[in-house]
């Protein structure tokens, strides 16, 4: 089934609050999640077991502007300041389940936003290294994560083009954001076996999500669905 992710553009900074704003309880959150994972993600296809838990145990609310919390587990993105957006719910999921990742395994992430697709590869990975190139973003989220408990999510502020090849090869690799071209970086710290998922095209255009596979030291890959995400940022 193919999904368009519509593209939000919020020009004006947006503050996160940790406490749930007056009105909602923990378990309308929970409710929340169990719906969205059965209506949104489940029947669109995606059955992997890890992916699911992790969609259903990510309180997407503390990802997300205080103002946005009754929307957050909408079927749409939505803007999380600095004309960046937290991606569809079923996008998280998809290209989760593309990795194909485990227990054992480490993942790379470019393009941190809120933190919130991290969080989720961390219920599933041994260690996530996200890059994230806007201090306030990459900031806010280390907090956050920090707060919440994802010890394994290490977060980095930096131009996330180049990678993190200190810490490589990584078993995933997971772009957030919508680059002209698949950097040559990344695919080098790709693990032999290893699988990455990026959105490839023009950033104001429809894009291409593509995965790429490296078996054997062959690069190959394959386009999956059209999508439309933000820009990907690179430093001046």
């Amino acid at each position: 089934m193919l999904a368009i992710v519509a593209l939000l553009i919020l020009s004006a900074d947006v503050s996160f609050l940790s406490a749930n704003p007056e009105g909602f309880r923990s378990q309308d959150f929970t409710h929340k999640r169990r719906l969205m994972v059965e209506h949104q993600i489940r029947r669109r296809g995606v059955t992997d077991r890890a992916t699911l838990t992790a969609m259903e145990t990510v309180p997407r609310h503390e990802f997300v502007p205080a103002r946005a919390r009754a929307a957050a587990y909408r079927d749409g993105p939505l803007p999380i300041g600095y004309g960046q957006t937290i991606s569809q719910p079923y996008i998280v999921a998809y290209m989760t389940e593309l990795l194909r990742v485990n227990a054992a395994d480490k993942v790379l992430e470019v393009g941190t936003g809120s933190g919130y697709q991290a969080a989720v590869l961390g219920e599933i990975v041994r260690e996530v290294r996200t890059i994230e190139i806007i201090p306030e973003l990459g900031k806010n989220a280390r907090q956050r994560l920090e707060r919440l408990g994802y010890e394994n999510v290490h977060v980095k502020i930096a131009d996330g083009y180049h990678g993190w090849p200190e810490h490589g090869p990584y078993d995933g690799i997971i772009v957030t954001a919508a680059a002209e071209h698949i950097p040559p970086p990344l695919i080098r710290q790709l693990k032999d076996g290893g699988r990455m998922v990026i959105p490839v095209g023009h950033p104001f255009f429809v894009q291409n999500l593509v995965l790429v596979e490296k078996k054997n030291g062959k690069v190959t890959t394959e386009n999956l669905l059209p999508v439309a995400f933000v820009p990907f940022t690179r430093s001046r």
